[in-house]
């Protein structure tokens, strides 16, 4: 029995050593990083320890509307592209042919490149002095006036990047939603059109119940992938995020680290921990709420 114990140990030695040394060693180094009060990274000395890196952070005008950016983003294109890739989901199994041909229509944006895709958004969006681009002139046609997306105010790149990250993430659900929707046992959708039960509520009381864990799923990985968000930003208003306003806490934690206001490795790790205590926090709440709303 020992010798069987000692072999499962070993199989499980190169796992253990990877997580160890690129997730336990990280973590634990940023701790010590986000305490160490005037770090240098030159000399690697620092003349104390506390909390002070924590208070920099959290009276920074920069971290601050980064946490906005990033509490907006998440407030709206989670439950937005969670509800989208149902409805297109539901829509989709109710096709019989070509089903496939849309499935993978649908996928296409999830397999491309993120900053390839950035840069369409930004022919559609940006405004410049030959063009006011695609979505401009539909505006203009119907009436209204011409809005700079990409430089223009603060609401008005918002909405790109929402729309941007939407259309980013919304494949991936569909596909786990569409996977979802085909696995329920057909069964139950005969047993209630007998009883004459109408759609609206075989979705309501059929459908939605015996999907509700992948939907759970999906709320918790886009929680998690949209307090992530970096590249997507990038893509859409390049490197100077502090100066268009639209910086993310991940984007804050990079500036800190390697961008003009670099080589604050202290600052970058206690912004970094808050992240993760953010991240924690929600993902604790939506693990407790699982019970109430997740039937299987």
């Amino acid at each position: 029995m020992e010798n069987k114990s000692l072999k499962g140990w070993i199989y499980l030695l190169p796992a253990i050593a990877f997580l160890g040394a690129f997730l336990v060693y990280p973590l634990i180094d940023v701790c010590i990083y986000s305490v160490e009060e005037g770090y240098n990274s030159a000399s690697q000395q620092y003349y104390g320890v506390g909390l002070y890196n924590f208070s920099y952070i959290l009276h920074d005008p920069y971290f601050l509307q980064a946490v906005k950016n990033t509490f907006l983003l998440v407030i709206i294109t989670v439950p937005v592209s969670t509800g989208l890739a149902l409805l297109v989901s539901v829509l989709l199994s109710s096709v019989t042919k070509l089903r496939e041909l849309f499935q993978t229509i649908y996928f296409l944006p999830y397999v491309t490149n993120t900053l390839a895709i950035g840069l369409v958004f930004m022919t559609l969006f940006k405004k410049t002095e030959y063009s006011d681009g695609i979505i401009n002139l539909l505006i203009t046609f119907f009436g209204g006036s011409a809005v700079d997306f990409i430089d223009g105010p603060y609401w008005a790149k918002m909405t790109v990047l929402c729309i941007y990250t939407v259309w980013i993430v919304m494949p991936f659900k569909i596909l786990i939603l569409t996977s979802s929707l085909a696995s329920v046992n057909k069964d139950y959708y005969n047993a209630a059109k007998v009883d004459g039960t109408s759609r609206g509520r075989i979705f309501l009381r059929i459908t939605l119940p015996m999907i509700s864990s992948s939907i759970f799923y999906l709320i918790i990985t886009g929680f998690i992938g949209a307090f992530k968000a970096y590249s997507d930003v990038v893509a859409l208003f390049g490197t100077k995020l502090n100066v268009a306003g639209m910086n993310t806490i991940v984007g804050y934690v990079y500036d800190m680290l390697y961008g003009d206001s670099g080589g604050y490795p202290s600052f970058a790790s206690a912004a970094a921990l808050i992240l993760f205590v953010i991240v924690l926090t929600i993902t604790v709440i939506n693990m407790i709420s699982r019970k109430r709303f997740v039937y299987i």
